[in-house]
């Protein structure tokens, strides 16, 4: 097989990217500029919480906190545009802020706001490290999705930190991806090489989306997870995990995809 070009390395290749339809420009922007033939079918819609009364009620207050912690671009969104409804976006200067990533602490930055600390792995146990010393006696305000992981709050609590978690948004099972998704994995010409799955949520919603029966026939098609906990997570779903990214984010993705294919072609 001839060596393809470094700037079309997927030339060929077709990629399903399910991230949430206002979020999948940015991987699939990537691909496509690497040759890649991308199709995106959202595996994750992103809703507003039933009530914003427990997230405005702590913003209103932040002034008792020591340290802000986001753990998502869509946290940062969420939260910001309570911010602006209830005209506190001032009101962050004396915190503290730690993002979970790069993306995050961007989200952040872009709206003036100085991020103190970014984990050196961008995952909720790589947080709790960077900030177990730093928060002992001290106040913690945790904005994030509906349902996530209970890494941060328990094991920063044992660390003697007081910690508030409020929900600034909710990721529900987009009921209108299901009958494209399963089309294109029956159409041989539309069916993936490659899903990728950039959180724990799109790994769950996809197999929601396609169920178990489904789920079994996905022996040609490789599965890219953007790191370990998402890893984790497709595994307990029983589904492989063929390529994950080393730095865990949507470049360090892209990445992996670009290196599993030139494996593959030598």
């Amino acid at each position: 097989m001839p060596t393809k070009s470094k700037q079309l390395a997927l030339s060929g290749i077709r990629i399903l990217v399910g991230r949430a339809r206002h979020q999948a420009g940015a991987l699939s922007g990537e691909l496509r500029k690497l040759g890649a033939a991308v199709l995106e079918i959202p595996f994750i819609e992103i809703r507003k919480p039933r009530s914003f009364a427990p997230l405005d009620s702590a913003l209103r207050d932040l002034n008792r906190y020591d340290w802000l912690i986001l753990t998502s671009v869509n946290g940062v969104e969420a939260m910001w545009e309570r911010l602006a409804k209830l005209r506190l976006t001032r009101n962050l200067k004396h915190l503290k802020i730690a993002a979970i990533g790069p993306a995050t602490r961007k989200a952040m930055e872009q709206r003036g706001v100085k991020v103190d600390v970014v984990p050196k792995e961008y995952v909720a146990e790589s947080v709790v490290r960077s900030l177990r010393r730093r928060v002992k006696g001290k106040r913690v305000l945790l904005v994030r999705a509906k349902v996530a992981r209970d890494v941060i709050p328990r094991e920063l609590r044992r660390a003697g930190a007081q910690v508030h978690v409020v929900e600034a948004y909710e990721t529900v099972v987009p009921q209108s991806s299901r009958t494209r998704l399963r089309s294109a994995l029956k159409n041989p010409r539309r069916r993936p090489h490659v899903v990728t799955f950039t959180s724990s949520s799109t790994v769950r919603n996809f197999a929601a989306l396609l169920g178990s029966r489904q789920i079994a026939g996905l022996n040609e098609i490789r599965l890219a997870s953007i790191g370990p906990v998402t890893s984790s997570t497709l595994r307990k779903l029983g589904l492989r995990v063929d390529i994950e990214a080393k730095e865990f984010t949507i470049p360090g993705l892209v990445k992996a995809l670009v290196l599993a294919e030139s494996s593959d072609a030598d």
